[in-house]
């Protein structure tokens, strides 16, 4: 089954990660698994630079979902350019969605993904509103 990235999203983030050799697979390309991890590091890198990371107590985002489809391969040597989109904000979550390029072939996209955002309680394992200042930043 393929989701599909929706038209309608907002870029909120950018970033690039080097494929390294030790991501690439028997067949000569990156690892499916390695995707994933691009996605969480770009998704975390994104938290980061929000301000609010990952945390055992306090308030948070957590995903209680992902996806990857996978169009071309990646290979090494090469950089790989993420771009972080958000969606269809609701009380407690948002949709967060990805695409991955080479970086010297930004307009081909290799892979998408995404995930569903939620903020939670960590200690409490609650989800809670939205605050204001990341409903601002995805609606």
């Amino acid at each position: 089954m393929r989701i599909e990235i929706p038209e309608a999203k907002k870029l909120v983030y950018e970033m690039t990660i080097a494929i390294r050799w030790g991501d690439m697979d028997a067949m000569g390309h990156l690892n499916n698994a390695s995707y994933f991890r691009f996605l969480e590091t770009a998704r975390i890198d994104w938290f980061h630079a929000l301000g609010t990371l990952p945390r055992p107590e306090g308030e948070g985002m957590v995903i209680v979902n992902a996806f990857c489809n996978f169009y071309r391969q990646l290979e090494y040597p090469g950089d790989v350019l993420i771009k972080m989109y958000v969606s269809d904000p609701g009380r407690t979550t948002f949709e967060s969605w990805a695409t991955m390029a080479r970086a010297d072939e930004p307009e081909v996209i290799c892979a998408a993904g995404g995930a569903t955002t939620i903020w939670v309680d960590v200690a409490k394992q609650k989800a809670l509103p939205l605050p204001d200042w990341l409903r601002e930043i995805v609606s």
